[in-house]
């Protein structure tokens, strides 16, 4: 059994922050309900190309809505919010990634939902919180990055400013969001009282400039950009040249630096009074930069990292193509196979779920299809063929 076995979850969610979160939940065992209007073709998502596996059916969608059901559902409709309350009545939380004043229009808060399950948990993930001045703007990741100083710590200086590459306040936020679902749940099933719990995209990502944040209210320091993706404090941890292009190495720790040394056959610099600690190796950079790519590029990057095999931190410089073909995803079954949602007998290809359960592995459950599971579940609350069909010539299924 999957640890959240059991567990029903009612995701009212779209695009990427809340579906990421709530994916976790899925491989993890929960039963995670989507539910998706029906009367503007559901998550928004599943249009989103260049790449489809058939219409409406997008690669991207399906990398944040595996081992998920799929109920169409209107809720605004009085039909929609009886049916969905009928749901609740049997589900252990509620879900959404909403705007931060549209949770309680639609009557997905506790202060909404406690009457017909006192102990129902609902998690929100808004762009700026549900409460404030911005509670009703949109708001988006990289909006996010740029606000919260991600920008200015990312890329070369003297460049223009720069985004992280990936939608990374997005998918941090999402995690936040499961992990305080999963938090309040655990008190739920104790005393029986559920619970709104609230992250949002702003908070993440302010959250997230830990120490940089805590240098800046502290000591008054203000972080730039550093040359060759460099650590702020800690040397050498940075971009250096090989022969063959670049390695990125980290002696984060102090004994990390007369081991590379003596790789580089330099030992002597294990010693040196110049580059003692970390304070005097940081005020000597530029030296070390000089003094590591002429050692390093004497080999290519390939041969350095056969050389150090762990005695030294280090990793290549990958496009996304070539860490998937990296042999250590292969050799720690990175990559897992999924039945194609369209072609029977075919299959597609995504990175593995991260967390791995010794007993149970995650499920391998293809995105659902729009509403894929809208009868089954509406059976499950006692509604017969007709009133199914009922509700869907209505528009509210």
């Amino acid at each position: 059994m999957l640890p959240l076995a059991g567990v029903r979850i009612l995701a009212v969610e779209q695009y990427g922050a809340g579906p990421f979160g709530t994916m976790y939940l899925a491989n993890q065992g929960a039963e995670v309900i989507k539910i998706e209007n029906p009367r503007d073709g559901g998550d928004m998502a599943r249009a989103v190309g260049p790449h489809f596996f058939g219409p409406e059916d997008s690669q991207f969608f399906h990398s944040f809505n595996l081992n998920k059901k799929s109920l169409t559902l209107d809720l605004r409709s009085p039909e929609g919010q009886a049916i969905f309350h009928d749901l609740v009545r049997g589900a252990d939380a509620v879900a959404n990634n909403l705007r931060g004043d549209v949770p309680e229009k639609l009557g997905l808060d506790y202060a909404a939902l406690k009457a017909v399950n006192p102990a129902i948990v609902c998690a929100h993930l808004s762009a700026y919180g549900r409460t404030g001045s911005r509670r009703d703007w949109p708001g988006y990741d990289y909006l996010m990055q740029a606000e919260a100083g991600w920008f200015s710590v990312t890329g070369e200086p003297d460049t223009p400013p720069t985004r992280f590459g990936l939608s990374v306040v997005d998918m941090m936020a999402g995690l936040s969001m499961a992990y305080a679902l999963t938090t309040a749940l655990v008190s739920a099933r104790s005393d029986g009282q559920g619970r709104d719990v609230d992250t949002s995209l702003f908070d993440l990502a302010m959250h997230t400039t830990t120490y940089l944040s805590t240098w800046c209210l502290n000591a008054d320091v203000v972080q730039d950009r550093l040359p060759r993706s460099a650590h702020p404090v800690l040397t050498p941890c940075q971009l250096y040249k090989t022969a063959d292009g670049w390695i990125y190495i980290m002696c984060n720790k102090e004994k990390f630096w007369p081991i590379l040394a003596e790789f580089l056959g330099h030992p002597e610099w294990g010693s040196d009074p110049r580059f003692a600690s970390f304070a005097d190796r940081h005020g000597n950079r530029a030296l070390i930069q000089d003094l590591l790519d002429e050692a390093l590029s004497t080999a290519t990057t390939d041969t350095w990292l056969k050389r150090f095999a762990g005695q030294v931190p280090a990793a290549p410089i990958n496009d996304i193509g070539q860490a998937m073909a990296n042999p250590f995803v292969a050799e720690r079954d990175g990559i897992h196979d999924f039945p194609h949602p369209t072609n029977p007998g075919e299959s597609f290809q995504m990175v593995a779920h991260p967390i791995r359960d010794g007993n149970s592995p995650a499920p391998k459950v293809a995105a659902p299809a729009l509403g894929q599971d809208s009868d089954a579940v509406l059976s499950e609350l006692g509604l017969d063929e007709t009133a199914i069909s009922a509700l869907r010539k209505k528009g509210i299924i």
